[in-house]
């Protein structure tokens, strides 16, 4: 996805470690967004998502961060906050605004000596961002991905950030995916393996027929997750963006296999910064596009060659 197809109202930045091991990637509302999150992973790691609950007060966000690191990267948020306040953004009280930030992080720590975002790699996340974060590679949260860690990162393949886009009329939905699952990586198109668990001899090895052999995750479960951050310029409701966090998760569900594992943190974030009354057949469309978006967004994560 290049700059020319960013979405308006939507600036993305990346801070990606010096060893190039782990990142963070953050997704800014150029005005607060109407926003809600989506969570169907067993083992996810997160920050101030409960607040898009449903019936909750707060329903915009200033930003979302996608963040390596697990537990550690979540500090990242801080930077990402302190930017916001010095930009004057946020929930609006009677002493200052206080910036609305939902994060979610991936495992790639490795040893011996793991590395993570912190506060200051946040901040330079905010700082970076701009039309031109609309990339795809191993840079920002994709820095450390990998796929298809069933079996172990030895037999893994590296992924990272793929984002995409989807035009309707003149208006944008897209899709930023970080692909970090214990499952593979499958074309939905033709059903083939992309990327996933290797066997000695090079070849895939299927995730599912693995695990019904009797196969389960290695040493470490839990470390494995695929992130979606879906933002519109379209203007909709709360009823809309529900469906299209359903949508974004049947794509994860196509395009992962198997996906929303125990083992996995698969989490959605959808944010539209417009907002007016949706028709079922609006509704239809938006989640659509949503569907087709996720897809070539897990799909840009991995190199054509891998």
């Amino acid at each position: 996805m290049s700059s020319e197809q960013a979405v308006p109202g939507f600036l993305i930045g990346h801070w990606t470690h010096p060893s190039g091991r782990t990142g963070c990637t953050v997704v800014l509302a150029e005005r607060p967004a109407l926003a809600i999150r989506d969570i169907r992973g067993g083992a996810p790691g997160t920050r101030e998502t409960d607040l898009l609950s449903p019936g909750c007060l707060v329903r915009h966000l200033d930003a979302v961060l996608l963040t390596g690191g697990s537990a550690f990267g979540l500090g990242a948020a801080d930077g990402v906050v302190r930017w916001l306040r010095e930009h004057g953004r946020g929930y609006p009280t009677d002493v200052m605004p206080i910036p609305i930030v939902a994060a979610a992080v991936l495992y790639d720590l490795a040893a011996p000596d793991p590395v993570f975002p912190d506060a200051e790699a946040g901040y330079a996340a905010c700082q970076a961002a701009g039309p031109h974060g609309w990339r795809s590679g191993r840079i920002g949260a994709g820095a450390g991905a990998t796929v298809g860690k069933l079996l172990g990162r030895e037999r893994a393949t590296p992924s990272g950030i793929g984002t995409a886009a989807v035009t309707i009329d003149n208006n944008s939905v897209g899709a930023l995916a970080v692909v970090n699952a214990v499952g593979e990586l499958v074309d939905p198109s033709t059903g083939l393996i992309r990327a996933g668990i290797r066997a000695e001899d090079g070849s895939w090895l299927a995730a599912r027929e693995l695990i019904l052999a009797g196969a389960s995750p290695w040493t470490q479960p839990g470390t494995n997750t695929t992130l979606v951050v879906v933002v519109t310029d379209l203007a909709l409701d709360q009823n809309a963006l529900i469906r299209m966090a359903i949508a974004a998760h049947d794509a994860v569900a196509r395009t992962i296999r198997p996906a929303h594992t125990v083992y996995d943190g698969d989490t959605v974030f959808i944010l539209a910064s417009k907002e007016a009354p949706t028709s079922p057949t609006q509704i239809l469309r938006v989640a659509t596009a949503t569907e087709v978006a996720v897809e070539r967004a897990i799909l840009a994560s991995i190199k054509e060659d891998t």
